[in-house]
């Protein structure tokens, strides 16, 4: 772990003190130019040794990632899937011999994955999403029965999985905003810039939760309270979510999120924002 500028600094002026010929650099000003050269070493040191600490990091995570057969190995594949194109035989790399880069970067749909062990049985549940307008969407009937075909392609012998393509779970919102009337209107809209903080709060909100992250509706309601302009206190009077059954293809009923909730899909959309009241 690297060291700060203060302690490199310390552990070299030591050094000075304990040799009889540096000893004699004693000056007790700061800007002496001993120390000034002292601290332009120690500061390249630091810089240094930060480098050495992000390269271990990025090594660690590489042999964690890539480590085949663990949920992150093959959160790793998902992510690099190539939809249109073929895995050289006897590999799991694709054949992208005399393809541009941008007809690589275009063939890899998959922008979000997760991968987790299934609490039921012996299987590793493979939750997938990519973009549509620049919003987390569902692969086509196409594009996940390729996807399907290519894990199966590359999975561990004995390995069952189950892919999870759905369109995102829908999140039901009943809250009350204790407004400031100074700044927000009686439904919500600002008086100076015309637009729906609250709206935009929550928006913002959801695209920070993570692919396959917890809704926790405490860290929900301080983000509104922290970055909603006229906002005084966010009440949660009743939050559901509801997601597709895979049976019907259809969502289900909504169900009451008590604290926390983890979305089937992967990822949340808001419903609508019909269910937000202002009070003063």
């Amino acid at each position: 772990m690297a060291r700060s500028i203060t302690e490199i600094q310390t552990q070299i002026l030591d050094k000075f003190s304990d040799n009889p010929i540096l000893s004699q650099f004693n000056s007790t000003s700061s800007v002496a130019i001993y120390k000034l050269i002292i601290y332009v070493v120690a500061f390249a040191i630091f810089i240094h040794e930060q480098i050495f600490d992000l390269h271990k990091a990025e090594i660690d995570d590489l042999i964690l990632n890539q480590k085949s057969g663990r949920p992150t190995w093959y959160r790793t594949m998902a992510l690099k899937f190539q939809y249109g194109f073929d895995l050289i035989e006897d590999t799991d790399f694709f054949d992208n011999t005399g393809q541009t880069q941008s007809a690589i970067d275009d063939s890899m749909i998959v922008k979000y994955a997760a991968v987790n062990e299934s609490e039921e049985s012996s299987r590793l549940i493979i939750k997938i999403a990519g973009e549509e307008n620049e919003e987390l969407a569902p692969l086509t009937l196409e594009q996940r029965q390729a996807f399907e075909a290519y894990i199966q392609e590359i999975r561990y012998a004995g390995v069952q999985t189950t892919v999870i393509n759905y369109r995102p779970d829908l999140l039901f919102l009943n809250l009350q905003i204790q407004r400031d009337p100074l700044v927000l209107d009686a439904d919500g809209m600002s008086i100076r810039d015309g637009n729906f903080p609250v709206n935009e709060a929550i928006q913002s909100y959801m695209k920070l939760l993570p692919f396959d992250g917890e809704f926790v509706i405490f860290d929900f309601l301080k983000y509104i309270e922290a970055n909603a302009a006229g906002v005084v206190t966010p009440t949660a009077l009743n939050i559901e979510t509801s997601f597709i059954d895979p049976d019907t293809d259809t969502y289900g009923e909504p169900v009451s999120v008590a604290v926390r909730t983890i979305p089937e899909s992967g990822y949340f959309k808001v419903n609508d924002f019909d269910n937000i009241s202002y009070v003063v």
